[in-house]
């Protein structure tokens, strides 16, 4: 063992995989959450972490700061589809894997795109990363009980708008499957078994219209789309989306599109397509 003190860069390492998850939370997009780590890596080389009693803490802090940031400078536009993190089945990403650490689904992510900035700071860091809301306060200029008040609102928006995704993956990949099976069947009344009563699709605008994401509800709709896709001559390639059940779609050696379903209590009550081949170069 050796008594030589640990550098800041080395300190600052042990806690990128939790800056990292926080700015993905916050902002949706690995892209910027990378561009937030890295400000904050800035930001630290520059500040004299000795005098910091609590660097989990006041790297949080200065992530969280940044992210808020990037968030109110978005241009206020349709939410775009999160950007999603695809892993082939057997494989897995250590950074990757601690962002998905507990079970940051797409449903939910979806849902925090709608929120305010501060709702979704005051949610993600009081929530997920047991931030106090003494510290969090100072970040959007309220009161602890205010930010208190944002919070409470962001929960129930999520708790109301974002199905919690069934825990079992292979249950999950099994629903999924049958999906494609009854859709490429023309089984109609197996389709509406699978597909919940409040189903949504949701489709993000492609290359050119990327901030205007398509929405569709119910399983009549749904099932529409469903077998409009069953006749394409696509080849289906298994994945796993932010941790849950998925699809890749290929027409050949590129993807075309890639497909997340949130399947809850044995039904799917979400898919959602990413095709905008920029975002699907960085999957």
């Amino acid at each position: 063992m050796t008594d030589e003190p640990i550098l800041p860069a080395e300190r600052f390492e042990q806690q990128r995989p939790r800056l990292r998850a926080v700015a993905y939370r916050m902002l949706g997009s690995l892209t910027e959450a990378e561009d937030a780590v890295q400000e904050t890596w800035m930001r630290a080389s520059r500040a004299d972490l000795g005098e910091v009693e609590n660097l989990a803490a006041w790297l949080t802090t200065v992530v969280a700061r940044i992210s808020l940031n990037i968030l109110r400078s978005r241009r206020r536009e349709e939410p775009m589809l999160p950007e999603l993190i695809v892993e082939a089945a057997g494989e897995s990403d250590p950074a990757d894997d601690a962002v998905l650490a507990d079970a940051v689904g797409l449903a939910m992510l979806v849902v925090l795109e709608t929120l305010t900035p501060a709702e979704r700071l005051a949610f993600v860091l009081h929530d997920m990363f047991a931030v106090p809301f003494e510290q969090i306060a100072p970040m959007i200029d309220r009161s602890p009980a205010a930010a208190r008040q944002l919070a409470s609102r962001a929960r129930r928006r999520v708790r109301d708008q974002a199905p919690v995704p069934d825990p079992d993956v292979r249950r999950q990949r099994q629903v999924v499957d049958a999906f494609f099976a009854a859709s490429r069947n023309g089984d109609l009344d197996r389709l509406a078994e699978l597909l919940h009563p409040d189903v949504v699709l949701r489709v993000d605008g492609g290359r050119t219209r990327r901030h205007q994401t398509m929405v569709v509800h119910g399983p009549d709709e749904v099932m529409k789309q469903a077998r409009l896709g069953a006749r394409l001559n696509v080849r289906l390639e298994p994945v796993y989306v932010n941790g849950g059940a998925g699809v890749v779609i290929n027409t050949g050696s590129h993807p075309l599109a890639v497909m997340a379903f949130t399947v809850a209590d044995g039904r799917i009550a979400a898919i959602d397509i990413l095709t905008d081949p920029e975002r699907l170069s960085r999957n």
